[in-house]
């Protein structure tokens, strides 16, 4: 090896080594800044020895949430893939089942709180696939890491990870969780419901009677604390979240909104797209057309907008209003929403994501789920292959790959 070679070898490796220390420095201003959580916790009523215990293994930032934090989606879901993506056959199937085996359980809920057992399926699967996200190490976190993360790092969400941080120590020195057991999402959102640290302060509730509202890992519990955040929020019992209806010619192109009665609604011409007559005239809703004038209409009573309080948006609560009526047994949509395609099963998006891997445009979870690793490979295809770059998991699409 020549001088200048041996020279430019040892630079390089000079280079790596003092690369090396870089994530200790990150640590010793991440080590402070949680030094400086721990007397803002004491100063909230958190014991030293909790927070302690709750940090134990935790040695430096989850660059993972910070990615997660500042990702910005590339494709913004229509309203038909947000809803393909979590009302579907699948979806269905498991909440039916579901529903058998904790019928018992469903049973006890809605007699306490009040709130139909399939909305409260349908939130379960919406907001952790029944459970299995939890089982899922590249989704789940340490919460006091993950909340610890956002609070020295990132300064839009700083002054909320560490109220959140201090309600979450707080769930663990009541006893309700160990400190071992503390996972949520990157921002920490936590058990099989998905709630946030206060909001289960709020709205924890033992249906199980251990003495602990353990959401991670009691089913019985975890429904019970959503359906006790819904009620709360003034869910109207044996009420429905909305009917899906036919408007009549004169509203086409107009945003008509207001509140009316039901049987107001119907005295203006509309009907409900089942063909069953309504049954409360008195009962007020408002008129929303997430596609427009070409999709699916609806009368959105009181209870759809309660659901907007687990979740503020008005695809979410569209979602498990139709999740929860098709796990009920009633037919899904009679409107189709104009996509411009024939969309795919259940399992043909299985399919899809199976044919993008073997081209090896697509390297995410083979999860039937059509996101924006997927599209990404979709229009990586799409121009390989000289189609359209549409994005679109269609049956032609599908159909493509298959003749290939």
């Amino acid at each position: 090896m020549t001088l200048t070679r041996l020279a430019a070898t040892s630079l390089l490796a000079f280079s790596a080594l003092m690369a090396g220390f870089q994530p200790a420095k990150a640590d010793a201003t991440f080590d402070r800044c949680v030094q400086n959580l721990e007397s803002a916790a004491a100063n909230s009523g958190v014991r030293r020895d909790i927070f302690r215990a709750s940090f134990a293994g935790v040695n430096g930032p989850d660059r993972d949430v910070l990615e997660k934090a500042k990702y910005q989606p590339e494709f913004r879901d229509q309203v038909w893939d947000y809803l393909d993506n979590r009302v579907n056959d699948e979806q269905v199937a498991k909440g039916q089942a579901l529903r058998a085996r904790y019928d018992s359980w469903l049973d006890r809920i809605e007699r306490q709180f009040g709130v139909d057992r399939d909305i409260l399926l349908a939130i379960w699967s919406m907001e952790s696939n029944y459970g299995a996200t939890l089982e899922r190490q590249d989704v789940m976190k340490s919460l006091p890491q993950a909340l610890a993360t956002l609070a020295c790092y990132d300064k839009r969400r700083a002054k909320f990870a560490r109220q959140q941080l201090v309600a979450a120590l707080k769930i663990v020195q009541a006893g309700h969780v160990a400190p071992r057991d503390l996972t949520s999402s990157w921002a920490g959102a936590m058990g099989h419901t998905q709630f946030i640290p206060t909001s289960y302060l709020a709205y924890a509730a033992d249906m199980d009677g251990d003495g602990h509202a353990n959401i991670w890992k009691s089913v019985p519990d975890a429904l019970a604390t959503a359906a006790n955040l819904l009620r709360k929020n003034g869910w109207q019992s044996g009420r429905t979240w909305g009917y899906e209806v036919i408007v009549p010619a004169q509203y086409r192109g107009k945003l008509e909104r207001d509140n009316k009665t039901i049987g107001q609604w119907a005295n203006l011409g509309f009907r409900r797209a089942n063909g069953r007559p309504f049954p409360d005239g008195g009962e007020r809703a408002n008129l929303v057309r997430p596609a427009g004038d070409n999709g699916p209409a609806f009368l959105m009573t009181k209870n759809f907008f309660v659901l907007k309080r687990y979740n503020n948006a008005d695809k979410y609560a569209l979602a498990v209003g139709l999740l929860g009526d098709r796990i009920g047994g009633y037919d899904g949509l009679r409107v189709d929403w104009p996509r411009g395609y024939k969309p795919l099963s259940s399992d043909e998006r299985y399919e899809l994501q199976r044919h993008l891997s073997r081209y090896g445009l697509y390297d995410g979870k083979i999860d039937g789920k059509i996101g924006s690793g997927s599209k990404a490979a979709i229009m990586a295809l799409q121009e390989r292959a000289g189609l359209p770059k549409d994005g679109n998991a269609s049956k032609a699409l599908l159909d493509f790959l298959r003749n290939r």
